[in-house]
Formats: structure tokens, C-alpha cells, sequence
């Protein structure tokens, strides 16, 4: 149970979250390089601007017990592995039919909570949850194929969904012992880190793009994950996983918006319902978890 208290409504923060993290698919668009190398320096730019803070978190850093080191380099893994198979699957469809399967991840956390800290979500808030997962499938449902290409996207992108699932419950447990910058910080590190080993096996070039590749790889560690994942991750700190989870399902909407904006992708009716059953289910889910405190047992 988280018992802290937010020094900001918590509205704020969520809602920049959400904007910030829609932009990420519309970047990873625009970028002609591969996508593990787009997510490495995504990471090594955030943690360069991150990195005064590791003299503030000097005397953390070293009091990290073995035990943590080992989650905080495991949820570090697996955040690697989201942004490489999400980020794989937006090269083989649209952004809207991307969001279908990842509308799933607060199942996922939901389920995950249950077996690791017994929390339960109680009928009103699965009931808003459903909402918004509907609304998000919505959105993607107008835009699916049956070709192999996208099949595969939508593996990816499953797989993709069940690694930040796992990453969010991760922190979870680790902002109860590690301050959430110094967190983020070193699991944005231990991502950027793996990233470059995995472009090192594949013989995946990592230097030699044009000047537009790399303000696009900076832009994605300053919009969507300074200002998106690492909001995100302060979050965990006074809200459930789950909670966290279901913001992100704003994420769908605002990238469909962007998506039809800056990328010419077309919105159908469908996905305009959809919206608006994820913003209702959202917001009526974020409403019950202000109002009530979490169950355990």
C-alpha cells in the first residue's frame, strides 16, 4: 500500500505523462534508424541529463543492498525489452492498431499485484478498467489486418506489453527502498546498457546517422521519457502500479490524435468512440482510486 503523500494533484502529473509518452510513437516514426538503436540513445541521452543527480544520491547509491541491484537491473531488462518489441512492432503497422494489444498491460499489472502484493482492484475499478481497455481496442480495431507483417507487430507488441508489466510492478517494490530519481536514473542506465550489447551481438551499426537521427533520439529521451516514463515512475511512489498502468491507456488516444496530425494516419468514427470510452473509463477509474485505499489481504 502506498501511504505517502503527493506534494501535487495528482491529476497533473498523469496528464503530463500521457501527453509526453504520445509522442513516442509519432519519434519513433520519424526515425529511419533501427529501433534498438533508437532506444539506446533514447536511454544514454536521458541518463546524461539525469546525471547530476547521482552526486545528490551519492550515499544511496551506495547503500543499494545486492538484492536490489539485482530487481533494479532486472526491471532495467525488461524496460529494455518493452521499447524493443513495441517499438519493433510500430515498424510493422499503424500507431492505432499498435495500442490494441498494449491496452492490455493493466491486466496484466492488475493480475501481476495480485500474486506479489495481494492487492485486490475490487468491482467498481475492473469495471472502469474494462471500459477503457474496450475504448482502447476500439481505437486499434478499425485499423487491423490479417497479413503476416502485422500479425507479427501484434506478437511483438504483446510481448512488449507483458515486459512493462512486469517492469511497473518491479518499481513498485523498489520505490518503497530507492528514491525515485536515483531509480529511474539507474534503470534508464541498465536499459541504455543492454540495448548496447544487444546492438553489439547483431552487429547493429551505432554510430554515423545524420543530424536529424540524433535530434530524434533526443527528443525521445527529453518528451516521452523524462517528461512520460520517469513521471511515471515518481507516480509509483504514492499510486498502485495499477493506477499507473491505466494512465498509460491515455497514451492510445493522444497518439492517434498526434498520429492523424503529424503522420497523415486516418481516424475512423470507431476510434473516436474508443476515445472516449478510455478517457470516461480512466477517468472514473483514477476517481475510485482517490477515493478509496487500496484492499490487501
Amino acid at each position: 500500500m502506498n501511504t505517502t503523500k503527493s506534494p501535487v494533484p495528482l491529476l497533473l502529473p498523469i496528464i503530463l505523462g500521457i501527453v509526453a509518452v504520445s509522442f513516442s510513437s509519432i519519434f519513433i516514426k520519424w526515425s529511419e534508424a533501427p529501433v534498438s538503436v533508437q532506444g539506446m540513445y533514447r536511454m544514454f541521452f536521458t541518463v546524461l541529463l539525469m546525471s547530476p543527480l547521482l552526486w545528490k544520491y551519492r550515499r544511496q547509491l551506495s547503500g543499494i543492498s545486492k538484492r536490489n541491484w539485482l530487481r533494479l537491473s532486472l526491471s532495467g531488462l525488461f524496460l529494455a525489452t518493452h521499447f524493443l518489441f513495441w517499438m519493433s512492432s510500430l515498424r510493422l503497422t499503424s500507431v492505432a492498431s499498435s495500442t490494441i494489444i498494449m491496452a492490455l498491460e493493466p491486466l496484466f499489472v492488475m493480475v501481476g499485484a495480485f500474486f506479489v502484493f495481494k492487492e485486490k482492484a475490487g468491482t467498481r475499478a475492473s469495471l472502469s478498467m474494462a471500459i477503457a481497455i474496450l475504448g482502447a481496442v476500439l481505437i486499434g480495431w478499425g485499423d487491423i489486418g490479417l497479413s503476416d507483417k502485422q500479425l507479427l507487430g501484434d506478437f511483438l507488441s504483446l510481448l512488449g506489453t507483458v515486459a512493462v508489466a512486469i517492469h511497473m510492478l518491479l518499481g513498485q517494490a523498489l520505490l518503497k527502498e530507492v528514491p525515485s530519481s536515483l531509480y529511474s536514473l539507474l534503470v534508464f542506465l541498465i536499459a541504455g546498457c543492454s540495448f548496447a550489447l544487444y546492438n553489439a551481438l547483431t552487429g547493429t551499426a551505432m554510430l554515423g546517422y545524420p543530424a536529424r537521427e540524433w535530434g530524434i533520439f533526443l527528443l525521445l529521451a527529453i518528451v516521452p521519457t523524462v517528461f512520460g516514463h520517469m513521471v511515471f515512475n515518481w507516480l509509483l511512489k504514492y499510486v498502485k502500479a495499477t493506477t499507473v498502468s491505466m494512465s498509460v491507456l491515455g497514451e492510445p488516444v493522444g497518439a492517434t490524435i498526434l498520429a492523424y496530425l503529424l503522420l497523415g494516419e486516418m481516424i475512423f468514427p470507431m476510434q473516436i468512440v474508443g476515445g472516449l470510452l478510455t478517457i470516461a473509463g480512466l477517468q472514473y477509474f483514477l476517481r475510485i482510486s482517490h477515493q478509496s485505499q487500496p484492499q490487501t489481504g
